[in-house]
């Protein structure tokens, strides 16, 4: 029996359909449910010495962790959490990158039941400021490389920290080693007892949100979120026993945890971790190839990186199922890796809130091009109006979680913002909670994304949303990429003109003539009302570090350029 079965209470491949799933799907859980112990420790009990993770560094070393070896490391860590000071529900900043000290970290925190926080090494020292204030971190573990430690120290006004390790490096004044003081530490650890223990609704982890506008929000997730995640990695990206899946994510975002450990382990798969220093598609392809990855999981944006490279070359054949989120993908997109690999791009559809919520679940629903898909099992998800009432096939609106009330949640969704009572209950209200995500569903039921609530135009009585434009515009064979924003009508008629801004291919240059070609293309392709009246050409998108763009960043220059509304 797989260690998801123990507490689906059934193998994946007994539902007989979809609908079987989505009515008989249960999760099942002791009150005190905790990952590292619950399936981790009993991982490494039962399966020893099979792959947990295998890791590549930048510099070509390779290391392969078992289970078994897991299990001990993580017992090291929480005891060397333990011997520094953290106690149970203390907050732990972790800043590593790729390096396998992650895992270690993260289980851990999970065993002694402090609380993982973990950020970007792309921060600057204002930015670690505001997340150790807002998070209270008691103990900041960050990786040598680049200038993060001296990026952290030139931040002011730091009001909990106590403690700080440097990962992977010499450490400088005031910081301590986290390697050697690590290396010293017996793996010997218990599982707490008595008020020590942990319980599955108690916090196990902090993240922050992607922040496309003002600071972001702090998210809370309980130690039921990596249950969530048995559908993400068992039934969405069909990891499988002794397989080997590879998410391309950095552990400062959150889908690391979608992609590199909890749902992955559920299925008994390993995960592929490469410690790679910048994004370069003939790179990850390689990787691919030598260590025969079985599953794969990148955004949109990667799939395009890919497919600009001799894919041909590579030999894909260990590959059996792709994946992608984080943004809407495009038709082209999807037809272009069929065509050139022969394989499928399933996609799926949440939010550092959750685990997926809507997506295309092997084997019941066939991948869509331009469609994530149908609720996954566990999510009763709706497109609703401002007043919670259900929108007809093809009207445009917010895609909402049906919750009788956040004690009675799936496991996975969010438990509140910013320790806020107000701004959670704002979230959730109406019997639903809110994502913020507006989505229509088309003739098949299938659910079609169009944008953030924010995202979306409001133009000559239509709601437009960017998605359908900006996938238009990349199949044209000058543009690279493009973002689709809404920008005040200077008459006052239309309300917001659809505005593109738009990265030409090497070898095109920005024209008007090229502007009316790529009116026209747009209004051939889809609905005419839909053209972007206005068009301009940038030399790169703002983008968030997890790699969004930034649609707020261009409205706020628009606003400064064409005069707000």
């Amino acid at each position: 029996m797989a260690i998801y079965e123990r507490f689906t209470g059934r193998d994946r491949d007994s539902f007989a359909s979809l609908k079987d799933a989505q009515e008989n799907y249960r999760i099942d859980y002791p009150e005190d449910f905790n990952f590292a112990y619950d399936v981790l420790d009993v991982l490494g009990r039962e399966s020893p010495d099979k792959r947990a993770l295998q890791w590549l560094g930048r510099d070509g070393t390779e290391k392969t962790i078992s289970f078994g070896e897991m299990s001990r490391e993580s017992d090291r860590a929480a005891r060397f959490l333990y011997d520094t000071g953290i106690r149970k529900g203390d907050r732990v900043l972790l800043v590593l990158k790729r390096h396998y000290y992650f895992w270690y970290l993260l289980l851990g925190l999970h065993k002694l039941g402090a609380v993982m926080v973990f950020a970007t090494s792309m921060l600057m020292p204002k930015d670690y400021v505001y997340r150790c204030n807002a998070a209270k971190i008691k103990c900041v573990i960050i990786t040598g490389d680049d200038m993060c430690p001296e990026h952290f120290d030139a931040g002011e006004g730091y009001e909990t920290v106590e403690m700080k390790f440097v990962a992977g490096g010499e450490p400088r004044p005031g910081w301590r080693s986290f390697d050697r003081e690590f290396a010293a530490t017996p793996a010997e650890w218990t599982r707490p007892e008595g008020d020590g223990r942990t319980r599955a609704d108690d916090i196990m982890m902090l993240c922050f949100s992607s922040g496309t506008t003002g600071y972001p929000k702090i998210i809370t997730h309980d130690f039921r979120y990596p249950l969530g995640h048995i559908m993400t990695g068992v039934f969405w990206h069909r990891c499988v026993d002794g397989g080997l899946h590879f998410t391309v994510s950095d552990t400062g975002w959150l889908k690391a945890l979608w992609g590199k450990i909890y749902g992955q382990w559920m299925a008994e798969s390993a995960v592929m971790v490469y410690d790679f220093e910048k994004f370069r598609a003939d790179d990850i392809l390689s990787v691919i190839e030598k260590y025969k990855v079985t599953t794969f999981c990148v955004p949109p944006t990667m799939y395009r990186m890919l497919l600009q490279t001799d894919v041909e070359k590579y030999d894909l054949s260990s590959v059996t199922h792709c994946c992608t989120a984080g943004e809407a993908l495009g038709p082209e997109i999807f037809n272009e890796w069929y065509r050139r690999t022969g394989l499928k791009i399933y996609e799926g559809f949440g939010q550092s809130e959750s685990p997926v919520m809507i997506g295309t679940i092997y084997p019941w629903t066939e991948p869509v091009p331009g469609s994530a898909g149908l609720p996954v099992p566990g999510y009763d998800v709706h497109i609703v109006d401002p007043d919670c009432n259900s929108v007809p096939r093809g009207v445009t609106g917010e895609i909402c979680v049906k919750v009788p009330d956040i004690k009675h949640r799936p496991c996975g969704l969010v438990l509140n913002y910013n320790f806020n009572k107000e701004e959670t209950e704002e979230a959730y209200r109406g019997g639903f909670y809110h994502t913020g995500d507006t989505a229509y569903r088309d003739e098949k039921g299938m659910f079609r994304y169009v944008g953030r609530n924010d995202d979306v135009i409001k133009s000559s009585g239509y709601r437009i949303g960017p998605f359908e434009i900006e996938s238009v515009l990349i199949e044209h064979p000058a543009v690279l990429e493009a973002a689709v924003t809404g920008v005040p009508d200077p008459k006052g008629i239309r309300g917001f003109l659809v505005k593109a801004t738009i990265v030409l291919k090497p070898g095109y240059t920005g024209s008007p003539e090229l502007v009316k070609e790529l009116q026209n293309f747009v209004k051939t392709n889809t609905a005419p009302y839909k053209y972007p009246r206005i068009v301009e050409f940038t030399d790169a998108l703002p983008k968030t570090f997890s790699g969004k763009v930034r649609r707020a960043e261009i409205r706020r220059r628009d606003a400064e350029k064409y005069g707000k509304q």
